[in-house]
This record gives structure tokens, C-alpha cells and sequence, in this order.
């Protein structure tokens, strides 16, 4: 284990370390590897299985797994058919794949800390190689995540209101055409808003709780388990909630890209 040859501040800077790969004398261009690797892996598996789930569909004898699908669907689509009001064939598909993805990489916190350093000795890397697991704590990722939401944003305005009459609103909402430079200035802030708070919201409580993690870590092995239960069945709350509002807030600002103000 990293901690047995490390301070107690060495260990915690060590678990905050990616593992990355530079690619170009740039650090603009540095990759967190393991942010990669982990989100797409869980994507494939979240993919494989709602293939599997569809290959596998009966309306006759549905098993558990169906059962569990389609739950998970049915509760989506219901909570999407509350706050969009327009036709939802892309919005609810968007919205399962959200927050089922989102809640696997939260739940990637649950691991514990020192189990990916364990696990690259074992297949005969250096106990000192870094490797975050959850991806969510990234924040290149979670901005990312929000830069996508954004852009379909931008798509949703110019579809329900074309060029004109978005470049209409902007002006002229809220407080009308000759408070123009206002309206703008409100709008460019209100759109700059939305990723931010998207990707921060996520970040900030999975980074505080991987962060808590590694504390409990450093603490004897034999309070380390009752804090890290506690903490953990805390935490679950946190990972559900948090996957929950980065979909419903996805949710909310595509309903409001359709609109009229």
C-alpha cells in the first residue's frame, strides 16, 4: 500500500494524482488516463447491459432483470414527463443514460482507496503508480459532461425558435428591445451559469467525499471500518442525489431552450 512508505500528506496527495499522459509540451494537452479508462469502461457495461435488457425483452414471462429495467425506465420517463413539456423521444433516453452513467462513476467513491493500488501491484506495477477511480471527481469530466448539455442547449434554441427569433429574444428579453445591451448581458451570464453550475455541483461533493475517504484512510485499521461504514452509508445518498440532479437539471434548462420568455 502507497501509505506505508508515505506522510500523512504524501498519501493524500498521491490519491488526488491522475494518471496522466502528456501530449505536447502544452499541459493544456495532459490526459488523466485513468478518468478515461473508468468512465468508459463503466459507459460500455451501462450499454451492455440495456442491450442485453432489450435483446431480452418478453411481454410474457419478464424476469427480475427486465422488471429492474424497466422500473428504472418508467421512474425516469415519469419524472421527465413532469418538467418537459414537449415531445420527450430523445429527452428521456438522454435522461437515463445520464443518470444511470453519472451513478456509476459516483458510485466508483465506494471502492476503497487503496484497492487500485493493490490491484496494479498485483498485475506488477509500482505501489507508487497514481490512479484515481472515480471519475466524477474529475473535473475535466464533469465540464465536459456540462459542455455537451450546453451545446444541445444551443441546439434546442435554434430549433424551436430558429436564428431570427433567437437572436430576438436575446435582445429583447427580459426588459425589452431598447434595454438591449442588458438583455445581453443578462443572457451571456445566465447560459455561462448553467455548465458551471452543472459540472461544479457534481465535482465539489464527490471530490469532498473521495477526499473524506482518504482521510478515514489514514486513521488505525481498526476505527477505519466503523467511520468508512458511516461515511459510506452517508455517502450512498449523496452519489443517488447528485446523478438525480445533474439529470433533472438537464432536464429543466432543455425545457426552458423551448420556451418562450
Amino acid at each position: 500500500m502507497a501509505g506505508e512508505s508515505l506522510t500523512s500528506s504524501e498519501y493524500v496527495r498521491h490519491h488526488l494524482h491522475h494518471w496522466q499522459v502528456s501530449l505536447g509540451d502544452s499541459s493544456f494537452w495532459t490526459l488523466n488516463l485513468d478518468t478515461l479508462i473508468v468512465s468508459i469502461v463503466l459507459g460500455v457495461f451501462f450499454l451492455s447491459l440495456m442491450y442485453l435488457a432489450a435483446r431480452k425483452a418478453s411481454s410474457d414471462t419478464p424476469g427480475k432483470f427486465q422488471n429492474g429495467v424497466e422500473l428504472i425506465c418508467e421512474w425516469i420517463d415519469g419524472a421527465v414527463a413532469d418538467t418537459y413539456h414537449h415531445k420527450r423521444d430523445f429527452v428521456t433516453p438522454l435522461a437515463i443514460t445520464i443518470f444511470v452513467w453519472v451513478l456509476l462513476m459516483n458510485f466508483m467513491d465506494l471502492i476503497p482507496v487503496d484497492l487500485a493500488g493493490r490491484l496494479i501491484v498485483l498485475f506488477g506495477g509500482s505501489s507508487e503508480a497514481y490512479f484515481k477511480i472515480v471519475p466524477t471527481a474529475d473535473p475535466n469530466l464533469t465540464f465536459a459532461l456540462s459542455l455537451s448539455v450546453f451545446i444541445l442547449i444551443i441546439g434546442y434554441n435554434l430549433k424551436a425558435k430558429g436564428g431570427f427569433g433567437l437572436l430576438k429574444e436575446i435582445l429583447s428579453a427580459p426588459f425589452g428591445i431598447w434595454a438591449f445591451p442588458l438583455n445581453i448581458a443578462f443572457r451571456i451570464i445566465d447560459e455561462v451559469v448553467k455548465p458551471l453550475s452543472l459540472s461544479l455541483r457534481l465535482y465539489g461533493n464527490l471530490f469532498a467525499g473521495e477526499l473524506i475517504f482518504i482521510l478515514i484512510a489514514l486513521l488505525p485499521w481498526w476505527i477505519q471500518w466503523t467511520l468508512g461504514g458511516l461515511w459510506a452509508i452517508f455517502h450512498i445518498l449523496v452519489i443517488v442525489i447528485q446523478a438525480f440532479v445533474f439529470m433533472m437539471l438537464t432536464v429543466v434548462y432543455l425545457n426552458l431552450a423551448q420556451d418562450d420568455h
